[in-house]
Formats: C-alpha cells, structure tokens, sequence
C-alpha cells in the first residue's frame, strides 16, 4: 500500500518559508519554494533556506518510510548541503530520493533546482527513526 502525507502537516516553518508541497511517498518528494522573502542580505536565495527545504522533503520521506514499519517518527541526525550556484528569483524545487531505507535510520538525498532547471543544491539527510 503506498502511504502519502498529509500536506497540511509540514509545520510552521515551511509554512512561513512557502515551501508547497506537490508530491509525496517514500520513494519521492517534490516541493516548491520562492525566493523572495528567503534571501540573504545580497539578494540571493539564503543557503539555509536550501537546507530548510531539502530537511522538510527528507523528514516526510523518513515519516512516511517509518509509518509502513512502525516507527513513525523521523528525527534528523545529520544534514550536509552543497550550494553549486545562486537563485536570485522565482520558485526553486526540491526532489528528495531515499538512499538508504532501514529499520532506524533513513537517508534522502535531495536535488534542488532553479526554474531552468540548473542544479543550484545537493543536500544529503539522515533522519533516525522512533517509536
């Protein structure tokens, strides 16, 4: 049986961010984030904000895979990110895709793209599973 998420879910920082989510199973995830409003004082998409994007795909690709085995909590351990080039405009989008799917830790890795589909992050998730 394919699990989906709750959209409604996501928490108020995604929420204050914009992040939209379009897709969402344990073997993918799809959201969308603007630019505006999460730069950094010259005017570029804020590294964090990356980050904060690619956890929130992660952390439900890590609850939705611990839901199906009994452990329906995702708590993130470890995140590194590669920023390769800068957003200045527009809606960048994340897809996270599991690398490892086991009984108590979960990894995603996440591509996050600009709206001409340039890769401008790489992010790496661990999330630990719980009870």
């Amino acid at each position: 049986m394919e699990m989906t998420y709750d959209t409604t879910m996501q928490g108020a920082l995604a929420e204050r961010m914009g992040i939209k989510l379009l897709e969402a199973t344990p073997e993918r995830l799809v959201a969308t984030m603007p630019v505006e409003g999460n730069t950094q004082p010259f005017g570029l998409l804020h590294g964090g904000a990356s980050c904060v994007l690619a956890e929130t795909l992660g952390s439900i690709g890590a609850t939705l895979h611990g839901s199906t085995i009994g452990r329906p909590y995702a708590v993130g351990v470890d995140i590194s990110a590669t920023h390769h080039r800068a957003a200045r405009s527009g809606l960048v989008t994340g897809v996270a895709t599991p690398l490892h799917r086991g009984g108590s830790i979960v990894t995603y890795e996440i591509v996050i793209t600009d709206e001409d589909d340039q890769r401008i992050c790489t992010a790496r998730l661990t999330c630990l599973l719980r009870k």
